[in-house]
């Protein structure tokens, strides 16, 4: 990370190491590597969740160069407001559209919303359902927080292109790891991964791959909420 490089001068024993674990043995680790895309989407859905807001910066124009696309990176952060909250993701939103200006990248990008404020509820219900099953087609009904998560989070944001849903709960399931005291939610969000074929084994590549960005505790309790999901504890 070239924006990082003055570190080396100023800390040269805590750079060694934190930029080889995190840059170098982490991303190689054997049996715990992950697709590019797949990668940096985890990696940046993290540091949203964690607040990584300097680190987001210094590690956007990589992701972008290793194959995420712009509307990619939106997306992630378009999608976060509904589990991080707006307060959170707007210094990151304005983060990204500068170093999309900077490359020269056209603002606005395309637009991907599939859904109308009229029928936002019924396919956010069906979105819903799609991944954890057909219970929560009538789950909006049991109150308006309820119904506010069916239209506005998955009916709002999941039903955008740009990512597919399996790409959608990879990343939700990184904000809610990342910021920590989610666990209800996360292990939740885990079992619509598995739904959605994001197995055990890819859950927990997620978490070894982020775990720089995080820390220890808290993915050991991401780890926890995989496990309790697959029933395996």
């Amino acid at each position: 990370m070239e924006t990082l490089n003055h570190l080396a001068a100023t800390d040269p024993e805590f750079w060694e190491r934190c930029s080889r674990f995190a840059f170098e043995t982490v991303p190689q680790e054997p049996d715990q590597q992950l697709e590019p895309i797949d990668r940096w989407l985890a990696i940046l859905a993290t540091l949203l969740g964690c607040q990584g807001l300097d680190l987001f910066r210094a590690m956007l124009p990589q992701a972008l160069e290793e194959g995420l696309t712009p509307v990619m990176a939106k997306e992630v952060v378009y999608q976060a407001v509904d589990y991080l909250g707006l307060g959170r993701v707007l210094p990151f939103l304005e983060a990204l559209n500068q170093i999309l200006t900077q490359r020269g990248v056209a603002l606005p990008l395309p637009g991907q919303s599939t859904t109308t404020l009229e029928d936002r509820l019924e396919w956010g219900a069906q979105t819903q359902a799609d991944i954890f099953g057909p219970q929560m087609l009538e789950a909006w009904k049991t109150g308006h927080i309820n119904r506010w998560l069916a239209e506005n989070c998955f009916g709002d944001y999941y039903t955008r292109t740009g990512l597919d849903l399996r790409q959608r709960e990879l990343i939700t399931f990184c904000f809610l790891a990342a910021q920590g005291g989610c666990e209800p939610q996360l292990m939740g969000h885990a079992k619509g991964n598995m739904n959605l074929g994001n197995d055990r084994a890819f859950l927990i590549r997620v978490v070894s791959q982020c775990l720089p960005y995080i820390g220890y505790p808290r993915s050991l309790n991401a780890i926890a909420c995989v496990d309790k999901a697959a029933g395996q504890a």
